[in-house]
């Protein structure tokens, strides 16, 4: 009997583990990132691939990043919400552009509208893993010191923006 008992206590908790794992939202996952710089890059526009920019040429300025790809079906979803956004002009909004060919990224946009200030071509999506990027669309908050203050993961609905985003903006602002 007693050799049954050790093994039925590890499978129950396991089942309690696994029960409690459920429960869990996974965009509620806490980034490390959160209140640490931005990871450093340098990267081309998509639109003149000769051009690149930095994150310290963001510096001094509130922004968000948005990661993005064509292939991408969720980036679908929100991309009319950043469309919609990027009209009011409440912060520049730059997208990073991950894993992508160029010239499906460019025609995408040239489809649905284009949100972005500046769209950056990650191609190998390295600063996709420097910010930590496990899944297309993320959003990310970056005040002028260049910290990152919020990551969204999923996408950007328009209750996030009225709940989560805009305050945060209205609070980096000052």
């Amino acid at each position: 009997m007693k050799r049954y008992l050790i093994p039925l206590l590890v499978f129950i908790l396991m089942l309690g583990f696994l029960a409690a794992g459920l429960k869990l939202n996974p965009r509620e996952v806490p980034s490390p990132l959160i209140d640490k710089p931005a990871p450093d890059f340098r990267l081309p526009t998509l639109a003149v691939p000769g051009q690149y920019i930095s994150a310290q040429d963001l510096r001094g300025k509130v922004w968000m990043l948005n990661v993005w790809a064509s292939w991408c079906v969720a980036c679908r979803v929100e991309h009319p919400v950043l469309v919609d956004f990027a009209k009011t002009g409440a912060v520049p909004i730059y997208g990073l552009n991950y894993k992508d060919k160029r010239e499906d990224a460019i025609r995408w946009l040239g489809n649905f509208g284009n949100p972005y200030l500046h769209s950056l071509s990650d191609t190998e999506g390295l600063v996709g893993i420097d910010f930590g990027v496990y899944g297309v669309p993320e959003t990310f908050v970056i005040d002028g010191q260049g910290v990152i203050r919020l990551k969204h993961i999923g996408p950007v609905t328009p209750e996030a923006l009225r709940d989560t985003i805009l305050p945060l903006i209205g609070r980096l602002r000052g």
